[in-house]
């Protein structure tokens, strides 16, 4: 029998229980992908995250409770935040690799601020699943690596219920719903049931979309956010060239250990 450490972290929020809560496993080496998929699974979270560090290079993947995503941004931050603050991480910049590419996550402040690739969303016909998800409510869809549908209002994304059955039918990972907001420069709401995942708490890696999207609309780069589930999370958003800036509080929820079999 081997034990893993393994942390739960909840990020986008200074509060436990609110934001979105991720798994993070640091490694010695990896694990077979289905010992990580069946811990992630176990672990019924949005995100599980692993990471690897080999000489000096940090190597890090994401699991939902069913598959492998290319990219994840609030289990970045949680694995960052296991790095600054129980690993005694010296640097000022993490680099992580991953199928996305480099991802860099930096401290400011009580902050942790993800470096992200911008994913510009292009306009697209609306499909017809999103059309029987949210109705009249549409005034535009776009899309890149998810879907992201702008609302009429605020009051709409936050009233939407949407049938997974309907969103299950989309072609790319997930969809986010927004609108322009009163107390934030906007609000989110994402939905992803193909990835094991009806509706994400708080989504770090689709503001790749959401923030050139609405430094545009809005006419200024720097922006703030707030993503409207029901555990809520706030976020600040820039936009610099061909990057995003995504940055939120973290908290620590939990430490212990996995006990895997002599199999895993």
């Amino acid at each position: 029998m081997s034990k893993l450490k393994i942390y739960q972290v909840d990020t986008f929020t200074s509060q436990v229980f609110h934001g979105n809560s991720a798994g993070v496993c640091p490694l010695q080496s990896w694990l077979s992908d289905e010992t990580m998929q069946a811990i992630a699974l176990e672990n019924n979270l949005s995100e599980t995250a692993f990471f690897v560090e080999t000489n000096g290079v940090y190597h890090i993947r994401w699991f939902t409770p069913t598959v492998e995503v290319d990219l994840c941004g609030h289990a970045t931050l949680a694995s960052a935040y296991v790095l600054f603050e129980e690993l005694g991480f010296a640097g000022e910049v993490i680099v992580f690799h991953s199928k996305s590419g480099e991802l860099k996550v930096s401290q400011d402040g009580d902050k942790f601020v993800l470096d992200f690739p911008r994913q510009t969303p292009m306009p697209c016909a609306i499909p017809e699943p999103i059309q029987q998800a949210f109705g009249d409510r549409v005034i535009a869809c776009l899309k890149h690596e998810d879907y992201m549908v702008v609302l009429d209002d605020e009051a709409a994304v936050r009233a939407a219920n949407p049938g997974m059955q309907a969103l299950k039918q989309l072609d790319l990972r997930g969809v986010s719903i927004t609108a322009q907001a009163k107390d934030y420069d906007f609000v989110s709401r994402f939905f992803a049931p193909n990835y094991g995942i009806d509706e994400d708490p708080v989504t770090g890696s689709s503001f790749t979309q959401l923030i050139p999207y609405w430094a545009e609309v809005l006419g200024k780069n720097k922006l703030t956010a707030k993503q409207v589930s029901q555990r809520g999370g706030e976020v600040w958003c820039e936009l610099v060239g061909d990057r995003v800036y995504i940055a939120g509080q973290v908290i620590k929820y939990l430490e212990g250990e996995i006990t895997l079999g002599n199999n895993a």
